[in-house]
């Protein structure tokens, strides 16, 4: 079996400021990371994740992001089984991600970042 594992949860927003305080000082959780719009927190075995930019319902909602040390191969893999909506694998230079849909239209992506 392919190990992956549910690492965050993306939460788009165009008031990342505002939800920053929100999730930080309002509900307590702990700053795992910060760049230039986004903003990452540690939430137990799945962390949240504030990404700047538009959401509306049914256009953009959260993305489920699930761990794999080589996202290459576990997109292999996954192709391999049949999934036919992922993406290519792009590198950031930190950290390599491939993007997908369920067969529901739900976006999902394979990331190595932690």
């Amino acid at each position: 079996m392919l190990p992956l594992e549910l690492r965050r949860v993306i939460l788009f927003t165009e008031k990342l400021p505002e939800l920053t305080i929100f999730y930080r000082d309002l509900l307590g959780l702990e700053l795992a990371g910060q760049e230039e719009g986004w903003v990452d927190f540690e939430a137990g075995a799945c962390g949240i994740a504030l990404h700047a930019g538009r959401s509306s319902i049914g256009n953009r909602p959260p993305k489920i992001v699930l761990y794999a040390a080589d996202v290459a191969a576990a997109r292999a893999a996954l192709v391999e089984r049949g999934v036919k909506t992922l993406g290519s694998v792009k590198s950031t230079g930190s950290f390599d991600m491939c993007d997908g849909k369920d067969p529901d239209g739900n976006p999902f992506q394979i990331s190595s970042r932690r």
